[in-house]
């Protein structure tokens, strides 16, 4: 609350000088959150790009928020998926003069968005909250479907892999990616990382609903890393690499050693975490 003297004048004035507070309080910038899902299916990844190179994720948000409140917004995300991969729990968060409370802005965007973007949450945060620089850890998912007919129903969301895999083969490699590693055999080709060091919480491996779910949980993640993570544990799945070489293939550096990049369309950005808690606290199963 403001406190200060009102120069000697009428009733009047002194209610302009308060309408006038009012005023510059309500053009307070504000610093918003939003936790979203979508369907990477049809989308040329998250990050905006011309239109004439196709829809994206950023594109749609900002697109919608113009169109409610006629303002201008450039939206900061916890991770810039790729085209095709998907989000359970992505987080966004942009600057806003709009007054809409809180709790109404994901019916007012899901009644403008495409059906495969959802606005799950939305929340006023400090200033200098940032949905990439606050994070602590993320969990990504990479599903495969390991059955000898390809599930219909998850086809966009899932790899389809008929030929068996051992999971337990796979178990024990994963196991050798837990921890704190220079993971520059598990980055993309070219990738300008100033650092290749990153920290794995979790790399498990589970059968789920019938199929197999490669869960990774890191501090941080290089480009395509998961998803090579993926295809190499595909790779011990087969028995082309076994899971005790896992530490040889970390120590070489070397992009060749570890397996192919595994499709998009596998992979979903399942939470990102800002508090304090272990991974074990919020997903005490993994």
């Amino acid at each position: 609350m403001f406190s200060f003297e009102l120069p000697v004048g009428s009733f009047e004035n002194k209610h302009t000088v308060q309408f006038n507070i009012i005023r510059l309080l309500e053009k307070k910038m504000r610093n918003i959150l939003l936790r979203l899902a979508y369907d990477g299916t049809n989308y040329h990844g998250f990050q905006r790009q011309p239109e004439e190179h196709g829809q994206t994720i950023q594109g749609e948000l900002e697109k919608v928020w113009k169109k409610l409140f006629a303002e201008e917004i450039k939206i900061t995300t916890a991770g810039r998926t790729d085209t095709g991969v998907h989000a359970a729990g992505q987080v966004v968060n942009f600057c806003s003069e709009a007054r809409i409370p809180q709790e109404k802005i994901p019916k007012a965007m899901n009644s403008i968005l495409p059906y495969d973007i959802r606005i799950r949450e939305a929340r006023d945060m400090p200033e200098d909250f940032s949905a990439r620089k606050s994070a602590k850890w993320k969990r990504y998912d990479y599903r495969i479907d390991n059955g000898r007919i390809p599930d219909v129903f998850r086809r966009l969301y899932s790899l389809h892999e008929p030929l068996q895999l051992n999971v337990s083969a796979m178990q024990m490699a994963a196991s050798q990616l837990e921890g704190k590693h220079d993971f520059s055999a598990f980055a993309a080709a070219g990738s300008s990382a100033k650092s290749f060091v990153r920290t794995l919480y979790r790399c498990k491996v589970c059968w789920l609903d019938e199929q197999i779910v490669v869960t990774c949980i890191g501090d941080g993640f290089l480009y395509n890393m998961v998803r090579i993570i993926a295809g190499t544990l595909i790779d011990a799945g087969k028995g082309r690499t076994q899971p005790e070489e896992i530490p040889e293939v970390l120590a070489s550096r070397d992009r060749t050693k570890a397996g192919e990049t595994a499709p998009a369309r596998g992979l979903t950005l399942t939470y990102v975490n800002y508090h304090a808690s272990s991974p074990g606290e919020i997903f005490p199963e993994l």
